[in-house]
Protein backbone atom coordinates (compact mmCIF):
# COMPACT_ATOMS: atom_id res chain seq x y z
CA UNK A 1 0.00 0.00 0.00
CA UNK A 2 1.02 3.77 -0.36
CA UNK A 3 1.74 3.87 3.12
CA UNK A 4 4.32 1.66 3.20
CA UNK A 5 6.47 3.37 0.30
CA UNK A 6 6.57 6.81 2.53
CA UNK A 7 8.75 7.17 5.42
CA UNK A 8 7.41 7.12 9.31
CA UNK A 9 8.68 10.64 8.72
CA UNK A 10 6.35 11.17 6.38
CA UNK A 11 3.41 9.54 8.43
CA UNK A 12 0.82 11.94 9.75
CA UNK A 13 1.24 13.12 13.12
CA UNK A 14 -0.18 10.34 15.66
CA UNK A 15 -0.53 7.63 12.58
CA UNK A 16 1.27 4.74 12.36
CA UNK A 17 2.54 2.35 9.58
CA UNK A 18 -0.48 -0.20 10.18
CA UNK A 19 -3.27 2.54 11.08
CA UNK A 20 -2.21 4.11 7.83
CA UNK A 21 -3.05 0.89 6.12
CA UNK A 22 -6.14 0.66 7.29
CA UNK A 23 -7.59 4.12 6.59
CA UNK A 24 -6.01 3.87 3.09
CA UNK A 25 -8.38 0.53 2.58
CA UNK A 26 -11.38 0.63 0.16
CA UNK A 27 -11.93 -2.91 0.77
CA UNK A 28 -12.38 -2.27 4.49
CA UNK A 29 -14.35 1.22 4.12
CA UNK A 30 -16.88 -0.95 1.67
CA UNK A 31 -17.27 -3.83 4.06
CA UNK A 32 -17.03 -1.96 7.36
CA UNK A 33 -20.98 -2.14 7.57
CA UNK A 34 -21.21 -5.72 6.87
CA UNK A 35 -18.89 -6.88 9.09
CA UNK A 36 -20.45 -5.30 11.98
CA UNK A 37 -24.12 -5.51 10.76
CA UNK A 38 -25.18 -9.40 12.88
CA UNK A 39 -22.88 -7.18 16.14
CA UNK A 40 -24.94 -5.62 18.94
CA UNK A 41 -21.87 -3.76 20.42
CA UNK A 42 -22.71 -0.48 19.21
CA UNK A 43 -26.33 -0.45 21.08
CA UNK A 44 -25.36 0.46 24.36
CA UNK A 45 -23.37 3.00 22.54
CA UNK A 46 -26.29 4.87 21.09
CA UNK A 47 -28.37 4.72 23.44
CA UNK A 48 -25.70 6.63 25.99
CA UNK A 49 -25.53 9.08 23.14
CA UNK A 50 -29.23 9.29 22.91
CA UNK A 51 -29.62 10.14 26.05
CA UNK A 52 -27.06 12.49 26.66
CA UNK A 53 -26.63 14.41 23.40
CA UNK A 54 -30.04 16.83 22.67
CA UNK A 55 -31.79 15.87 19.22
CA UNK A 56 -31.61 19.18 17.76
CA UNK A 57 -27.29 21.10 16.75
CA UNK A 58 -24.79 20.18 15.04
CA UNK A 59 -23.25 16.96 15.80
CA UNK A 60 -19.29 16.23 14.98
CA UNK A 61 -18.63 12.38 14.50
CA UNK A 62 -14.00 12.23 15.34
CA UNK A 63 -13.47 9.50 13.61
CA UNK A 64 -16.54 8.45 11.87
CA UNK A 65 -15.73 5.83 10.01
CA UNK A 66 -18.83 4.65 7.97
CA UNK A 67 -21.02 7.13 10.29
CA UNK A 68 -23.00 4.48 11.84
CA UNK A 69 -23.16 6.32 14.85
CA UNK A 70 -23.87 9.45 13.15
CA UNK A 71 -26.56 8.31 11.05
CA UNK A 72 -28.72 7.71 13.70
CA UNK A 73 -28.31 10.98 15.20
CA UNK A 74 -29.37 12.92 11.62
CA UNK A 75 -31.95 11.11 11.19
CA UNK A 76 -34.28 11.69 14.62
CA UNK A 77 -32.93 15.74 13.87
CA UNK A 78 -29.35 16.71 14.48
CA UNK A 79 -26.68 17.67 11.29
CA UNK A 80 -23.74 15.88 11.08
CA UNK A 81 -20.42 16.50 10.86
CA UNK A 82 -18.02 13.43 9.67
CA UNK A 83 -14.49 13.56 10.60
CA UNK A 84 -11.72 10.46 8.99
CA UNK A 85 -8.72 10.43 7.92
CA UNK A 86 -9.50 7.85 5.63
CA UNK A 87 -11.15 9.46 2.10
CA UNK A 88 -12.29 6.07 1.49
CA UNK A 89 -14.79 5.84 4.75
CA UNK A 90 -15.66 9.63 3.97
CA UNK A 91 -16.63 8.24 0.51
CA UNK A 92 -19.08 5.73 1.89
CA UNK A 93 -20.62 8.41 4.38
CA UNK A 94 -21.13 10.79 1.00
CA UNK A 95 -23.19 7.65 -0.30
CA UNK A 96 -25.11 6.97 2.77
CA UNK A 97 -25.63 10.61 2.99
CA UNK A 98 -26.79 11.03 -0.46
CA UNK A 99 -29.21 8.16 -1.19
CA UNK A 100 -31.04 8.96 2.34
CA UNK A 101 -31.00 12.77 1.96
CA UNK A 102 -29.28 13.42 5.14
CA UNK A 103 -27.46 16.65 6.59
CA UNK A 104 -24.33 15.13 6.99
CA UNK A 105 -21.39 17.12 5.84
CA UNK A 106 -17.95 15.07 5.12
CA UNK A 107 -14.41 16.26 6.72
CA UNK A 108 -11.61 14.75 5.49
CA UNK A 109 -8.68 15.46 8.70
CA UNK A 110 -6.37 13.81 10.77
CA UNK A 111 -8.14 13.81 14.31
CA UNK A 112 -4.64 15.58 15.91
CA UNK A 113 -4.99 18.61 13.03
CA UNK A 114 -8.28 19.81 13.32
CA UNK A 115 -7.70 23.43 12.20
CA UNK A 116 -10.10 23.39 9.56
CA UNK A 117 -12.88 23.35 12.15
CA UNK A 118 -13.86 26.77 13.48
CA UNK A 119 -13.72 27.47 17.09
CA UNK A 120 -17.07 27.07 19.21
CA UNK A 121 -18.29 25.81 15.72
CA UNK A 122 -19.95 22.47 16.60
CA UNK A 123 -22.49 21.74 19.04
CA UNK A 124 -21.74 18.38 20.65
CA UNK A 125 -19.07 15.98 19.67
CA UNK A 126 -18.75 11.87 19.77
CA UNK A 127 -15.32 9.97 19.49
CA UNK A 128 -16.29 6.05 19.54
CA UNK A 129 -15.29 2.93 18.42
CA UNK A 130 -11.90 3.12 20.78
CA UNK A 131 -11.09 5.98 18.10
CA UNK A 132 -9.10 8.23 20.66
CA UNK A 133 -6.92 4.99 21.38
CA UNK A 134 -5.71 5.16 17.63
CA UNK A 135 -3.82 7.92 18.27
CA UNK A 136 -0.26 7.21 18.54
CA UNK A 137 1.45 9.01 21.52
CA UNK A 138 -0.05 10.90 24.40
CA UNK A 139 0.95 14.55 23.16
CA UNK A 140 -1.33 13.44 19.70
CA UNK A 141 -4.18 12.23 21.81
CA UNK A 142 -3.62 15.56 24.24
CA UNK A 143 -4.01 17.66 20.76
CA UNK A 144 -6.50 15.92 20.06
CA UNK A 145 -8.89 16.77 23.14
CA UNK A 146 -7.55 20.09 23.07
CA UNK A 147 -8.93 20.85 19.80
CA UNK A 148 -12.03 19.06 19.99
CA UNK A 149 -12.81 21.09 23.52
CA UNK A 150 -12.19 24.34 21.03
CA UNK A 151 -14.73 23.02 17.93
CA UNK A 152 -17.31 22.88 20.76
CA UNK A 153 -19.47 25.42 22.02
CA UNK A 154 -19.68 26.13 26.05
CA UNK A 155 -21.61 23.28 27.26
CA UNK A 156 -21.49 21.25 24.41
CA UNK A 157 -21.15 17.16 25.38
CA UNK A 158 -18.31 15.22 24.27
CA UNK A 159 -18.79 11.12 24.28
CA UNK A 160 -16.05 9.03 24.04
CA UNK A 161 -15.42 5.35 24.34
CA UNK A 162 -11.72 3.62 25.15
CA UNK A 163 -10.29 0.36 26.30
CA UNK A 164 -9.05 -1.13 29.33
CA UNK A 165 -5.58 -1.79 29.92
CA UNK A 166 -6.45 -3.72 32.57
CA UNK A 167 -9.23 -5.69 31.48
CA UNK A 168 -5.97 -7.60 29.53
CA UNK A 169 -5.60 -9.39 32.41
CA UNK A 170 -8.55 -11.31 32.01
CA UNK A 171 -7.19 -12.67 28.49
CA UNK A 172 -5.37 -15.97 27.88
CA UNK A 173 -1.91 -15.19 28.91
CA UNK A 174 -2.74 -12.11 30.29
CA UNK A 175 -1.02 -11.71 33.45
CA UNK A 176 2.21 -12.27 31.65
CA UNK A 177 1.32 -9.95 28.92
CA UNK A 178 0.60 -7.01 31.13
CA UNK A 179 3.74 -8.25 33.27
CA UNK A 180 5.90 -8.12 30.12
CA UNK A 181 4.43 -4.85 28.94
CA UNK A 182 4.43 -2.85 32.28
CA UNK A 183 8.54 -3.76 32.29
CA UNK A 184 9.10 -3.01 28.43
CA UNK A 185 6.90 0.51 29.38
CA UNK A 186 9.33 0.99 32.15
CA UNK A 187 12.39 0.49 30.44
CA UNK A 188 12.03 2.21 27.10
CA UNK A 189 10.70 5.54 27.45
CA UNK A 190 9.37 5.18 23.39
CA UNK A 191 7.25 2.32 25.00
CA UNK A 192 3.76 3.85 26.42
CA UNK A 193 1.89 1.80 29.06
CA UNK A 194 -1.01 0.41 26.69
CA UNK A 195 0.45 0.71 23.30
CA UNK A 196 -0.72 -2.55 21.35
CA UNK A 197 -0.01 -4.06 17.85
CA UNK A 198 -1.39 -6.66 16.28
CA UNK A 199 -3.40 -7.57 13.06
CA UNK A 200 -6.41 -6.57 12.68
CA UNK A 201 -8.74 -7.68 9.49
CA UNK A 202 -5.63 -8.52 7.92
CA UNK A 203 -3.84 -5.69 8.61
CA UNK A 204 -0.76 -6.22 10.14
CA UNK A 205 0.86 -4.27 12.77
CA UNK A 206 -2.44 -2.42 13.97
CA UNK A 207 -2.18 0.17 16.41
CA UNK A 208 -4.50 0.66 19.57
CA UNK A 209 -3.14 2.19 22.61
CA UNK A 210 -5.72 1.06 25.79
CA UNK A 211 -6.62 3.27 28.89
CA UNK A 212 -6.71 2.57 32.63
CA UNK A 213 -9.73 4.84 33.95
CA UNK A 214 -7.25 7.48 35.67
CA UNK A 215 -5.53 8.05 32.43
CA UNK A 216 -8.34 8.66 30.67
CA UNK A 217 -10.26 11.25 32.96
CA UNK A 218 -6.69 12.48 33.45
CA UNK A 219 -6.63 13.57 29.83
CA UNK A 220 -10.18 14.90 29.38
CA UNK A 221 -9.98 17.08 32.83
CA UNK A 222 -6.85 18.43 31.00
CA UNK A 223 -7.94 19.46 27.97
CA UNK A 224 -10.70 21.61 29.82
CA UNK A 225 -13.57 18.75 29.65
CA UNK A 226 -15.63 18.42 32.97
CA UNK A 227 -17.05 14.75 33.49
CA UNK A 228 -20.42 13.76 33.81
CA UNK A 229 -20.55 10.17 33.39
CA UNK A 230 -17.90 7.28 33.50
CA UNK A 231 -19.87 4.11 32.28
CA UNK A 232 -18.11 1.16 33.24
CA UNK A 233 -18.81 -1.32 30.05
CA UNK A 234 -19.45 -5.13 30.47
CA UNK A 235 -17.38 -7.70 28.71
CA UNK A 236 -19.67 -7.85 25.73
CA UNK A 237 -19.62 -4.15 25.82
CA UNK A 238 -23.27 -4.26 25.17
CA UNK A 239 -24.31 -3.12 28.42
CA UNK A 240 -23.03 -1.65 31.72
CA UNK A 241 -20.68 -3.11 34.16
CA UNK A 242 -22.61 -4.64 37.24
CA UNK A 243 -21.19 -4.31 40.38
CA UNK A 244 -19.00 -2.12 39.33
CA UNK A 245 -17.71 -1.11 42.67
CA UNK A 246 -15.79 -4.72 42.62
CA UNK A 247 -12.52 -4.18 41.17
CA UNK A 248 -14.76 -2.14 38.57
CA UNK A 249 -11.75 -0.18 37.15
CA UNK A 250 -10.18 -4.40 36.07
CA UNK A 251 -12.95 -5.98 35.54
CA UNK A 252 -14.46 -3.40 33.11
CA UNK A 253 -14.05 -3.72 29.35
CA UNK A 254 -13.49 0.04 28.88
CA UNK A 255 -15.53 3.11 29.43
CA UNK A 256 -17.94 5.41 27.87
CA UNK A 257 -17.38 9.14 29.50
CA UNK A 258 -20.08 11.87 28.93
CA UNK A 259 -18.42 15.60 29.57
CA UNK A 260 -19.06 18.74 29.24
CA UNK A 261 -16.79 21.36 27.30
Amino acid sequence: MASKQKPRWQLPPGVTRGTMDYVESPAIADDYDEYFAFSDLFQFDEAVIAESIPPTGLVADLGCGTARALVPLVRRGNRGLAVDLSAEMLRVVAEKAQIDDLDITCVQANLVDLSAIETNSVDHAICLFSTLGMIHGAENRARFLEHTRRVLKPGGKFVVHVHNFWFNLFEPSGFSWVALHLFRAHILKWHERGDKYYEYRNVPNFFLHVFSRGELLKALRAAGFEIDRVLPLATNRQNRLRASWLLGGFRASGWIVVCSA
